[in-house]
């Protein structure tokens, strides 16, 4: 299995995150594409899966040729991408997580520094080095001594993390911030689970991170969730 792709599963397809290449690149893949996708990666080859699919689609009354012809060309954009790949998937949860929008937490003068060095290191990892190299230095943050975050440490950390971006210079977007909050974590001996997900309507890549199953300091204005994970950072239990 490739470590190296990760894949949001959905009802309006797949979205595939490639980390291999510099800040990582979305790919989506729409129902029929990601079906294909599915059969491939499952061990079926390219020309059994897209004559299933032309077979599938010709009972639906499409034509058959331009089916296969579609197929053809997708199937070559995705190998000539390195994604006709098993991807990582999250583990499915039986209850998804209960989103808590960014309020008024008052962060403490430790959590203010944490968050300080924190969305540094962060913002360091980000604009320096590939994100296969930044998604490995969260893993390893999650194997120091620590416990699990709770709802209102997280958001103390959030807010702190929040407050610490409007004195830096450039973009502290989703992704710095999320990663600054994890980073900053680790360093006051907790921890939270990083995520990379995706909606598909919009079509939009977000970054966040959970506490006690809960989605923390989510923009009130983003009303777009849920989100679903490609990707997940967090202790190995």
């Amino acid at each position: 299995m490739s470590t190296r792709v990760h894949a949001a599963v959905t009802p309006e397809g797949v979205a595939l995150l490639d980390v291999r290449r510099g800040r990582g690149r979305w790919r989506f893949l729409d129902p029929i594409t990601a079906e294909l996708w599915s059969k491939v990666t499952g061990g079926q080859s390219t020309d059994d899966a897209i004559d299933d699919l032309v077979h599938s689609w010709r009972l639906r009354g499409a034509d058959p040729d331009q089916v296969r012809r579609d197929l053809t060309r997708v199937t070559a954009q995705l190998k000539d991408a390195g994604l006709l790949v098993e991807a990582r998937r999250p583990t499915l949860r039986a209850v998804p997580p209960v989103v808590r929008f960014a309020g008024v937490a008052r962060a403490t003068w430790g959590d203010q520094i944490a968050a300080q060095a924190g969305l540094a290191l962060a913002l360091a990892l980000l604009q320096c080095l590939p994100i296969r190299v930044t998604i490995s230095a969260a893993q390893a943050a999650t194997r120091l001594p620590g416990r699990p975050a709770t709802v209102a440490e997280a958001e103390r950390l959030h807010a702190a993390v929040q407050r610490a971006t409007r004195g830096w210079p450039g973009r502290a977007a989703c992704l710095e911030e999320s990663l600054g909050v994890h980073l900053a974590a680790a360093l006051t001996g907790r921890r939270v689970r990083w995520v990379l997900g995706t909606s598909f309507m919009p079509r939009n890549a977000h970054a966040w991170v959970e506490a006690e199953d809960s989605v923390i300091g989510q923009d009130p204005a983003d009303r777009v969730w849920p989100y679903s994970a490609a990707l997940q950072v967090e202790h190995p239990n």
